[in-house]
């Protein structure tokens, strides 16, 4: 009789939680064009999670990671949890430095088990609460589905009038995979703040996205930013750079971009200050340069960064109208710091504020490993590269006693990828390699200072601006390798985590290692912000008309203002696009509206979500990481989650015949071969999808099994066990 209450009980908050997710599930679902597209993966996700849950019930059924070091592990919010189901919210045990926003959440489930009669099936023990974290993956899930929904939705109604209602199956996929994300998931099965840490950040980001689908925010909406940061910060302290500084910035940003200046015609200027003078008023109008990422060159970033300073300065009420629940959210943290005598509750010793630089280093390398698929699209320009050389040089001895080349030698033509000149389109310009050289010398246009001549010669140059920013990037991650390593102690004194075996192999072999280490953080730097941009221009090189964004080399996008643009010929504008509109103020689909944009969909599924996200938005990103980030000592992956989710999601997607016409990998390929079909197929679905899927899976699957069948006793120098003989385990 014992014996099967007590399976009753270990079966009751499984059942539970999947009977709870169910109208999650129903909920997102009716958003989608079809209805039950998403339940099938959020289904299989739901039982993968639970099935995770009640492996690792099974196997560790006592709060995991017993050392009073260690502050952040179930052995110290299992019992403070307890504490505060008992109704005992005054006890606080010091040894835990972040609020608790965990317990709430599982008092909440505990008060809801109580309020329908059935308290049995969350009693606040370590089963029931380790199932907060797998409802949490769910409403994750589900979080990341909508926010994905409205990124694409702001970019695609950006520049058409149809608005967009039905989810897309990218960002399905992206949601589901963002769930199986390794540390995420890994976490769903034990009671860590991480994941309803990251649930609650998410959930302020789509409060967000809606919130800049309008021009002006309501005062409910304010107040509910005002409550979703302040719930935030009770999750975790470090998420407020999350809630205000990134969050904050894109509203700030949104709130110039709703100025819409009316585009004005650019006189002949032959002094760089005359120039300098124009595009500053330019901005000051709200005019901004903001490119979207795939157009944005390393100038293009610091033209943007300039231009936003200069708007907010000059229009700091309209800034301060939408940032103000962003500002409440600081203030509130603020004073928390200072009534708290810190950032940190209870112990603080071990949780002192450092300047840490080098994790903006070891974050690419981590987000490359774990996005490996998705960086498929930077391999292919380079397998295609040597296989044309490869083939050019073995039929080399064939061509020998005739002149005309092969079409493999025509169609390998190098240049495509070294240019001397930037292209037009990223910076919607006329030919820069010949109109500016014609237009500086006619006469009819005066005569331009030599500051000005100097500075068309830098910026036109497609290498100048490159060489300059990878020595600079490659100059400073020198000076932070050199002096600002910093190791931790409790990343060498615990070899259950898996940060100290890579540190023990990199960064702690040697002076030499740590410097050749830079290589591979800049390698995997680029190919990040490669992949973030999507269809980018280094990598179509002279076809990036071609790719699947809007915006191209014939098209600028509307927030195009480049500050050394010069108005030769009978062009005086940049761009005559129009800017985008508030969305709330867009009239509704028709009928005959919604079945053109449906049939659009159904001929290119991926055409919706291939748009890459604004030069802007990338910059606010990697300000809001490094601030996160920096001032942290202790290299911990479950740092980087909330910058990966993120980044996760901003991602646009990807098809194979974006790349069709720079490599040869398929040529002579039949279609109706499997090849051909496959090909096919992959034009209409992102692949990196489906490799991330089994990527992710394989991650799982490898540290879960090592988690639970590969125990093992700690041991002093005489073998004598040590921890009373507990079994330790390898985690992340």
């Amino acid at each position: 009789m014992a014996d099967s209450i007590e399976v009753t009980r270990r079966w009751a908050s499984p059942l539970a939680t999947l009977a709870l997710s169910i109208p999650i599930l129903i909920l997102v679902s009716r958003r989608t064009g079809k209805k039950w597209q998403n339940f099938p993966p959020f289904s299989l996700l739901t039982l993968l999670s639970g099935a995770w849950f009640m492996i690792v019930s099974e196997t560790v059924s006592e709060p995991y990671l017993v050392w009073q070091k260690f502050s952040h592990d179930e052995i110290f919010h299992i019992p403070q949890a307890q504490r505060y189901c008992e109704g005992k919210f005054l006890e606080w045990d010091d040894k835990i430095t972040t609020p608790p926003g965990l317990y709430l959440f599982s008092i909440l489930l505990q008060k809801t088990a109580a309020a329908v009669k059935l308290p049995w099936v969350f009693s606040c023990d370590t089963s029931s609460l380790r199932i907060t974290n797998v409802l949490g993956l769910i409403v994750l899930a589900s979080l990341t589905l909508l926010c994905r929904h409205e990124i694409e939705s702001r970019l695609y109604e950006a520049h058409s009038s149809a608005r967009l209602k039905a989810i897309s199956k990218y960002a399905v996929h992206t949601a589901f995979n963002i769930a199986l994300f390794p540390l995420l998931f890994f976490f769903s099965g034990l009671y860590y703040t991480d994941v309803i840490s990251t649930a609650v950040v998410v959930g302020g980001y789509l409060n967000h996205l809606k919130r800049v689908g309008r021009d002006r925010s309501s005062f409910v909406s304010d107040l509910i930013t005002v409550l979703l940061g302040t719930l935030a910060l009770l999750m975790r302290q470090t998420n407020v750079f999350w809630i205000v500084v990134w969050m904050g910035g894109l509203e700030a940003v949104h709130a110039l971009k709703t100025m819409r200046p009316q585009h004005a015609e650019q006189p002949f200027m032959t002094t760089l200050t005359d120039q300098v003078k124009f595009y500053a008023w330019r901005y000051s109008v709200g005019d901004i340069h903001d490119p979207p990422l795939n157009l944005a060159w390393p100038d293009d970033m610091l033209f943007t960064a300039i231009s936003l300073a200069i708007a907010a300065l000059c229009n700091p009420i309209r800034v301060i109208r939408q940032i103000w629940p962003y500002i409440s959210v600081l203030a509130a943290f603020a004073s928390f710091v200072a009534w708290n005598g810190g950032v940190v509750l209870g112990d603080k010793s071990n949780h002192v504020a450092t300047i840490h630089l080098a994790q903006l280093l070891y974050i690419w390398p981590f987000f490359a490993f774990f996005s490996l698929p998705l960086l498929l699209p930077h391999v292919i320009p380079i397998l295609d590269i040597a296989r044309n050389v490869l083939r050019s040089l073995s039929q080399s001895g064939q061509r020998a006693g005739s002149s005309q080349p092969s079409k493999t030698s025509r169609s390998f033509e190098f240049s495509r990828f070294v240019k001397s000149k930037r292209p037009e389109g990223s910076k919607a310009r006329d030919t820069r390699s010949t109109a500016s050289q014609v237009a500086l010398e006619t006469p009819s246009h005066g005569s331009p200072s030599p500051a000005l001549r100097t500075a068309d010669f830098i910026f036109n140059s497609k290498f100048i601006p490159w060489i300059i920013y990878t020595l600079l990037t490659f100059v400073v991650s020198t000076a932070i390798v050199k002096f600002n390593t910093i190791i931790h102690p409790f990343t060498l004194a615990d070899n259950r985590h898996y940060m100290f075996y890579i540190f023990r192999y990199t960064i702690r072999r040697g002076s030499l290692i740590r410097f050749m280490l830079i290589i591979p953080y800049t390698i995997s730097r680029w190919m990040v912000w490669g992949t973030l941009a999507g269809c980018a221009d280094w990598i179509l090189s002279s076809n990036r008309e071609l790719c699947s964004a809007r915006y191209n080399v014939n098209e600028p996008a509307p927030y195009t203002s480049y500050p050394l643009w010069i108005a030769w010929g009978t062009k005086k504008t940049q761009t005559n696009v129009e800017y985008p509109q508030d969305v709330s103020q867009m009239p509704r689909n028709s009928a005959s509206t919604d079945g053109e944009l449906r049939g659009t969909v159904e001929d290119d599924p991926l055409l919706v979500s291939a748009e890459p996200t604004s030069t802007s938005t990338g910059l606010i990103f990697l300000l809001a990481t490094t601030l996160s980030l920096m001032t942290a000592p202790l290299v911990e992956p479950r740092y980087f989650i909330l910058p990966w989710v993120m980044w996760r999601l901003l991602v646009p997607a990807w098809r194979v015949h974006d790349h069709a016409h720079i490599n040869s990998l398929f040529e002579g390929v039949a279609p109706r071969s499997i090849v051909g079909k496959t090909r096919e197929v992959f034009k209409r679905y992102d692949v990196r999808l489906v490799l991330e899927t089994l990527w992710f899976v394989a991650i799982n699957v490898a540290t879960g099994y090592i988690f639970l069948m590969k125990p093992y006793v700690w041991k002093d120098e005489q073998g004598r066990n040590l921890e009373d003989g507990r079994l330790q385990r390898f985690m992340w």
